[in-house]
């Protein structure tokens, strides 16, 4: 019965679920009063309310929460009034509604939290437009829409003091569930019946990579709604230690100390390439293992196999040992790296695991915190935006220009209920052609189908009391499937819509085939737009996107190269530099893939495209792997002569990474000579005792030979 119960608790306690019953609860409460006042006339404005306050939804604080209350009552009311007030003076609505368009799309500069409440004040905006109806008192609409508003938020805040953690804990146990699939990609590379296809499984890791990234930056961004200057709260503090020990296994498990194909040829006769890849799936069984104890609000206890198994590695490789094959300092590294992320895990079932933090709480608190504030700073942020190489600057135009076109559509045809042309334009129309492609078939499809559910429903003449509980299913649904499946939620929706109208009392408008039109034309128009205002294909630029990739690595490389020369320190510097290195891959890897979805638009950058991203991935775990090696300043400072050429080498490595594309003509000549030197001083440190001196220097000269291999690709046009 307890594993019953645990289960449905994991099933049924997740944070979506857990924003479906808040809205569950607060559109039964907004039913009941509308049934019992006898105001159905009045009932859309109320759910509107309760629907646009539940997209706005944040992970947040309880401090946090009351900020975005506030900001959601000032933005919805104020824009709710304005829209209703020059809906009567004819074309004065239309500028005014693109300029806000403009300006809430600009806000997303700032930051997700900006970004959300500014769709939804649009949204309001348009409902506004849909629902108005000349004989309604004019503050009567917008004041239920702020009633809704602070239904919803009393109910969500409810929810947050039962289970105040439960958004942390699934963010992190996400992040964790991408960092096991990284790990489980990653230990595929160890198959010796699988050597030539070691190019796709690096195009399937960085993809890996990317996943990791973007629940990287969730989790991050939900840690920073909890967190103030101290957070002394345990269990974030606790939170805090699984998110920064999650960044520390990614970074190991991101290294590479050799390259694979010579190694698995190399030790193919060997048990040790099996019990690599063997330790390293079950590592990503143990991300599992924590994901589900996040999950479950359980503490983490470490699988000791992970230890036998270990050991049975290490005896493997003592007993190898004097075989003294070329790549067995290597290999001796890679397991020595496993053993460190095997201890990582270890740390996290240790009972005082906050101890430590009292040092380094501001340096992460300025880690996480990139939140945007200030009235200058934003105004500073959303200015950088404003060039058409920005997406998002684009977008903003584009979306204004779809919604000026969608309101003189209106205007100049006196449509009934025309703004759902708007409506369906404004949710179809996306920042970019793949998004809004995907999104305009999903959107169709559950509209149409919506249409004619909803209006048939209309023939079974149900009673007021079976359309609110209509209304309060399908808004369920409708965030239940949101995230899930939009084609699903955009049915429900429409439905929800169509009923409300009815409950009002604008029924007879809604006639099925003016509506289907509306749908078509709104659709038609975001296709549009995306496809040939300022589109894509002419600013998605492959080469800007690599130099960008390969400056932050160099950043991260210098940052490594310090803390070698000067000592260990995790400092909010080197991470940072570490971030943006992981990002900017990540973005390479994101771009990639857009083209790939238009291979005839792409089809130059695409004869390039993988081996590039495929090169820049190598490259970023060859410097991850010199990183892991920051605790060994002490030992390389101490073999003077070897510090002096090993650092020199290293910057200059790192002044070549910032220059890749620049045209230098003496730079294949360079590199050839930096991989002589770096191979000779490999020769004067090959003795067992000097192992860790060798394998740095051989990392360099790897970053050396894929610079060489970058030069291949200079004078291709992509």
């Amino acid at each position: 019965m307890k594993n019953v119960f645990n289960s449905l608790r994991l099933q049924w306690l997740n944070i979506n679920m857990l924003n479906v019953l808040a809205v569950f609860i607060s559109t039964n409460i907004a039913a009941i009063v509308i049934w019992q006042l006898e105001i159905s006339h009045l009932a859309m404005p109320l759910v509107l309310g309760i629907i646009a306050t539940a997209l706005s939804e944040q992970s947040n604080r309880l401090t946090g929460r009351f900020k975005d209350l506030i900001l959601m009552l000032i933005a919805f009311g104020t824009v709710s009034l304005i829209s209703q007030f020059f809906l009567t003076k004819g074309w004065i609505f239309v500028p005014l509604l693109t300029i806000i368009t403009f300006i809430v799309v600009m806000l997303g500069a700032v930051g997700g939290r900006y970004s959300k409440i500014a769709f939804c004040t649009l949204l309001v905006a348009v409902y506004t437009a849909l629902v108005y109806t000349p004989n309604v008192v004019w503050y009567i609409n917008t004041t239920l829409i702020l009633l809704g508003t602070l239904i919803y938020s009393f109910i969500s805040l409810l929810i947050y003091l039962c289970l105040p953690n439960r958004a942390t804990q699934e963010s992190l146990a996400s992040y964790f569930d991408s960092l096991g699939n990284y790990l489980q990609q990653k230990s595929t590379f160890f198959d010796f019946d699988d050597i030539n296809r070691l190019s796709d499984k690096k195009l399937a890791l960085a993809r890996a990579n990317t996943a990791v990234m973007r629940s990287f930056d969730e989790v991050r961004e939900v840690l920073f709604s909890r967190l103030d200057q101290q957070h002394r709260h345990f269990h974030t503090q606790k939170m805090l230690r699984y998110y920064l020990t999650g960044q520390e296994i990614w970074e190991r498990t991101s290294s590479s100390h050799s390259q694979y194909q010579d190694l698995l040829e190399e030790f193919q006769h060997t048990d040790l390439v099996f019990r690599l890849r063997r330790l390293l799936e079950l590592q990503a069984i143990e991300c599992q293992y924590i994901a589900k104890a996040l999950r479950h609000n359980l503490d983490y206890k470490p699988n000791f196999k992970m230890q036998r198994v270990l050991k049975g590695l290490q005896n493997s490789l003592q007993y190898h040992q004097k075989e003294t094959k070329a790549s067995f300092y290597q290999l001796s590294s890679m397991v020595e790296n496993l053993k460190n992320i095997t201890l990582l895990f270890e740390t996290l079932y240790e009972e005082n695991i906050c101890n430590d933090f009292g040092k380094n709480n501001q340096q992460t608190y300025r880690l996480l915190s990139e939140n945007i504030s200030g009235i200058g700073n934003i105004f500073y942020t959303i200015k950088k935006q404003c060039y058409l190489g920005s997406e998002l600057f684009r977008h903003a135009i584009r979306l204004s220009i779809v919604v000026f076109v969608c309101c003189s559509i209106v205007q100049i045809f006196h449509l009934e209920l025309g703004y759902w042309i708007l409506l369906t334009a404004i949710l179809v129309c996306k920042p970019n052609y793949s998004a809004t492609k995907k999104r305009l078939v999903q959107r169709i499809l559950g509209t149409l189908l919506g249409v004619f559910v909803g209006l048939s429903l209309r023939y079974l003449s149900p009673t007021l009391e079976a359309q609110l509980g209509i209304i309060v299913a399908t808004s369920s649904l409708f965030f239940f499937f949101m995230e899930r499946k939009y084609s699903y939620a955009s049915f429900f929706i429409t439905i929800q819509v169509l009923v409300s109208f009815d409950v009002i009392g604008l029924g007879k408008e809604m006639a099925i085939l003016p509506r289907i039109l509306d749908t078509f034309i709104g659709a038609g128009i975001a296709w549009f737009a995306v496809s040939f205002l300022w589109a894509d294909w002419r600013y998605l630029n492959l080469r800007q996107n690599l130099e960008e990739t390969l400056k932050s690595s160099s950043l991260y490389l210098r940052h490594i190269m310090a803390q070698l020369q000067f000592g260990y320190r995790d400092h909010f510097g080197y991470r940072l530099a570490r971030r943006m290195a992981y990002h900017n891959v990540a973005k390479l890897s994101t771009t990639v893939s857009a083209m790939q979805e238009e291979p005839k638009k792409y089809k130059n950058s695409l004869a390039v495209a993988p081996q590039l991203l495929e090169l820049n991935y190598t490259l970023l775990s060859y410097i991850s792997a010199l990183g892991v090696y920051r605790k060994e300043s002490d030992t390389i400072n101490h073999q003077f002569e070897y510090s002096t050429v090993f650092f020199q080498q290293g910057k200059f490595i790192s002044r070549l990474l910032d220059s890749t594309y620049s045209e230098t003509k003496q730079r294949s000549t360079q590199l050839n000579d930096l991989i002589t030197q770096l191979q000779y001083l490999e020769q004067d440190y090959l003795d067992h005792e000097k192992d860790k001196a060798r394998l740095l220097v051989q990392q360099l000269s790897l970053i050396a030979q894929l610079l060489l291999q970058f030069e291949q690709y200079k004078k291709s046009k992509f």
